[in-house]
């Protein structure tokens, strides 16, 4: 495929997402898909006044001049842009893999979404450090969790918590192996006036501190499972693809009757039916049911008429490999 069939492809889903810009250019959402917006090695997203390309071209000197023609077409289409940050996914080089400046002094450092203020650093690691697909779940948090307790396991940077406070929850306790990630919810707390408390911040190893909360007695409302593809600590493994049903178990002590679990397998291979069915089996006891399966944002997935190819596994009846579930939780007397 040519240079102009890119640029076209480009401007059809910029035009699809045309509602989506704000005045102040505070926004974050995707740009272009290009999985199922017809060029796989390219993804786009708009941080603020942040372009972000992820070239996932093997190797990534492939796709090094997709992304020059995808910066040039974004830099004359929206010449608001201050800055531009490329991510090589399949770069040797760690530097690379997160993200390097290709223009501007520097990326944007936090962005606003529905009234909501969130810290980035988008060069902290491999990903962005504030998910897009999950913005109708911050949205369902913000939405449901009033005057609940949460606890925000695989924290990450935290916004999922962020929005549940936003909604006027009455505590969030976030887990997070890693200190860094948990600092940058820390200055989305700022940003939005919110009180730290440091005992809410967890910085530690997923297998132990849900043993530890549990051996405290301690119960939430809601509890968030929205863990990585794999990881592996001497405490334990996560795997998606094979032991998310552990992982819903291991929490299932936390939550009191009545309360939600939100389960998220973001696993690629995983397909919507699977991930439905071990779910299904999951409440055969009576003990869980299913209440809501939530989307992932159009511009994330792509819009009908921007959508040119399938995706790798069907998600079906999710419409993304994000796969992301409501359970209600009821416990034993």
């Amino acid at each position: 495929m040519s240079t102009s069939d890119l640029a076209a492809r480009l401007d059809l889903a910029l035009r699809a997402r045309a509602p989506l810009f704000d005045t102040r250019h505070e926004a974050a959402f995707r740009l272009f898909n290009g999985f199922t917006e017809g060029w796989p090695d390219l993804a786009v997203d708009l941080y603020g006044a942040t372009l972000l390309a992820h070239n996932y071209a093997d190797p990534p000197e492939r796709g090094a001049i997709q992304v020059q023609e995808a910066f040039a077409f974004y830099r004359d289409s929206l010449p608001w842009l201050r800055a531009g940050v490329v991510k090589a996914r399949t770069s040797p080089s760690e530097r690379e893999r997160n993200g390097v400046l290709r223009f501007g002094d520097a990326p944007d450092r936090w962005v606003r979404e529905a009234g909501v203020r969130y810290a980035i650093d988008l060069t902290l690691n491999r990903d962005a450090s504030f998910y897009l697909d999950t913005r109708n779940l911050r949205a369902w948090a913000m939405q449901h969790l009033r005057d609940k307790d949460m606890l925000n396991t695989f924290a990450y940077t935290g916004s999922l918590g962020v929005a549940a406070l936003a909604g006027s929850a009455a505590r969030v306790v976030h887990l997070d192996l890693n200190r860094q990630f948990l600092n940058v919810a820390k200055t989305s707390y700022t940003l939005n006036g919110f009180p730290i408390n440091k005992a809410d911040f967890i910085a530690g190893d997923f297998w132990l501190a849900t043993n530890q909360l549990k051996r405290a007695g301690a119960l939430f409302d809601c509890v968030f499972l929205d863990p990585p593809f794999y990881s592996a600590t001497p405490r334990g493994t996560v795997d998606v693809a094979h032991n998310m049903s552990r992982l819903i178990n291991k929490v299932r002590p936390l939550i009191r009757d009545g309360g939600a679990l939100v389960a998220i397998n973001n696993g690629l291979y995983v397909s919507g039916a699977d991930y439905l069915r071990e779910l299904e089996t999951l409440c055969a006891d009576g003990y869980l049911a299913i209440e809501a399966l939530l989307p992932v944002p159009d511009d994330f997935v792509g819009y009908p008429a921007t959508r040119t190819g399938a995706f790798i596994t069907d998600p079906a009846p999710f419409n993304h490999s994000t796969k992301i579930a409501v359970l209600r939780v009821r416990r034993k007397a």
